[in-house]
């Protein structure tokens, strides 16, 4: 059977989609087998194999509309997944870095004197920023999924990336003023042993991909219409 109309819808289809590449390709799998089937049917009425797919095709709904729809699954899940990242990852990574420091450095407050209330702060606000960021990222899939059932998908897909967006955000923030507030106080403390240069790396990648896939979800939300 020729499927040059069909070729057509699907390759255009295609193009409006972000997403999970796997997800994309099983919505466009899907499609594809629906308008095939149709088309047998119309085939059966008559029609010529031409006229059938255009048939099947003018049933199935305009790419644009049928794109948005799409497009809202896509981001919701995307976020979803998000999500669940932040709400694993980050207090994997939080644990594991406080029990390398606690380790290897010893505690913040340790220094040769007493650090100024204020750097106390912000070690105690960026020790909270990923707990935070987990329990917000968590509620999130939880409501999400009561919501679901009386909320537009494109409103969820959006509110989920812009918790992602924020969550990340947050622990970025931490990461950057104690850093500074280090540097600030003590920036011999910023020379770490070779295990810790590692764990900090380790940490910053994680921070990075987890802010990529944030920016990743928010661009799939942002272009449902």
């Amino acid at each position: 059977m020729g499927t040059d109309v069909i070729d057509r819808y699907v390759t255009d289809l295609g193009t409006r989609l972000q997403g999970s590449k796997k997800q994309v390709r099983e919505l466009l799998t899907e499609t594809r087998d629906s308008l095939e089937d149709a088309t047998e049917a119309h085939l059966g009425t008559g029609l010529t194999e031409q006229e059938a797919q255009k048939r099947a095709v003018d049933e199935f709904g305009p790419v644009r509309e049928i794109a948005n729809e799409y497009q809202a699954e896509l981001a919701v899940a995307y976020g979803t997944r998000t999500l669940i990242w932040l709400a694993i990852v980050l207090p994997l990574m939080h644990m594991a870095w406080e029990y390398g420091r606690m380790l290897l450095i010893g505690p913040w407050q340790d220094f040769g004197v007493m650090p100024p209330p204020w750097y106390l702060f912000i070690a105690k606000a960026n020790d909270l920023a990923s707990g935070v960021a987990s329990g917000v990222a968590l509620v999130a899939l939880v409501l999400g999924r009561i919501l679901a059932r009386k909320y537009d998908t494109r409103l969820l897909a959006k509110v989920s990336a812009s918790i992602a967006i924020l969550a990340v955000g947050v622990v970025l923030l931490g990461n950057v003023a104690i850093i500074a507030a280090t540097a600030h106080v003590d920036a011999s403390r910023l020379v770490q042993s070779l295990p810790m240069s590692i764990a900090s790396l380790i940490t910053w990648i994680v921070i990075i991909r987890l802010g990529l896939l944030a920016r990743r979800c928010l661009s799939c939300a942002t272009i449902v219409a």
